[in-house]
């Protein structure tokens, strides 16, 4: 993979390669951060190569850590980045309340370079829309919806969501809907 981009000429965002529009949209997750590696030395942005190594790190740590090796497929790798980046988020608040401003801003540039490899968040009258469209299919099915057939609709629900909503979130409205 070969992204072009001016490190000279766009110093104001750092996360400029990551959203490179070049970038080919077949690229599993893991790959486009393993070529972002070579970017962000090419471009010297430490913060971004120490993030996205730190990531891939973490990665690796979690397709071995089982009793065979497994990798890791996209939606996995998704929810690795969404809670790898609230823990920096998380960290940066502690820093902030404990008065370390500098270190909280560390955290958080961290975070929004994790950000940037995250897909579009659903809104959450999206989120209800696709809920509403799994309870339908069912009904149409002659699925009698109950609160018994929650996993059911969840089940269903989850692969569409793919890791852009809050699984928590998820769970309350379809518990309003079958209510």
């Amino acid at each position: 993979m070969c992204v072009r981009w001016d490190w000279a000429t766009d110093r104001s965002d750092p996360i400029a390669p990551i959203r490179n529009e070049r970038m080919s949209q077949t690229m599993s997750l893991k790959e486009k951060l393993k070529g972002d590696v070579i970017v962000h030395m090419k471009a010297g942005n430490k913060v971004g190569l120490t993030t996205v190594r730190n990531v891939l790190g973490e990665i690796e740590t979690r397709e071995k850590s089982g009793k065979t090796p497994v990798e890791l497929d996209d939606l996995q790798i998704t929810a690795l980045l969404q809670k790898e980046a609230a823990k920096r988020r998380d960290t940066a608040a502690t820093y902030s309340s404990a008065g370390h401003h500098d270190r909280a801003q560390a955290e958080i540039a961290e975070a929004e370079v994790i950000e940037a490899y995250l897909p579009k968040a659903l809104t959450r009258e999206e989120a209800e829309h696709i809920v509403d469209e799994v309870i339908a299919g069912l009904k149409a099915d002659g699925t009698e919806l109950t609160m018994r057939s929650m996993g059911a609709v969840m089940k269903s629900v989850t692969p569409k969501i793919g890791g852009r909503f809050d699984g928590k979130a998820i769970s309350e409205i379809v518990k309003a809907r079958l209510a």
